[in-house]
């Protein structure tokens, strides 16, 4: 699993390049908070979400893309490792909202979601969803803290 991660580091770390470098150009967009129907990427966040906040691990993991389904021998495996690659403020989390997304051609997209913990800690995600046989699907996700505190 180690150049599957390493692999997956790697191209996480040069779309959050890109979708941090990306103004307010016409394919950026802020979700607005009167949002009427979420993308349909958005419904597979927030249940992967809210599997890990319930300790789920089958449903978190079924929302899994494909590399993570063949890199992983079992629900439980996925979890624990998620787990220990430092992701538990998501697990933790009391609260998350949608930032913009970037799409990335038909069938992926680069989601920010911001969190707050229950110790009142921000957090920032991006997650990376692409479109396979069986629904969007989340590809990775890179975390950082973020200065202040949410109510």
């Amino acid at each position: 699993m180690g150049s599957f991660a390493t692999t997956l580091k790697l191209l996480l770390a040069v779309v959050l390049t890109a979708f941090l470098m990306v103004g307010p150009g016409a394919r950026a967009q802020d979700q607005p908070a009167e949002a009427v129907a979420p993308e349909p990427w958005q419904s597979v966040i927030d249940s992967q979400i809210e599997a890990f906040r319930t300790k789920d691990a089958p449903a978190a993991f079924s929302y899994a893309g494909a590399g993570f389904q063949v890199s992983f021998p079992s629900a439980e495996a996925f979890f624990n490792a998620i787990v220990t690659a430092g992701y538990a403020p998501i697990m933790e989390s009391r609260s998350h909202s949608f930032g913009r997304f970037q799409k990335l051609g038909d069938k992926a997209v680069a989601q920010e979601v911001k969190f707050v913990g229950n110790d009142q800690s921000l957090y920032e995600a991006i997650y990376m969803l692409a479109e396979e046989a069986n629904g969007w699907r989340v590809q990775g996700v890179q975390l950082a803290k973020q200065a202040g505190m949410g109510i």
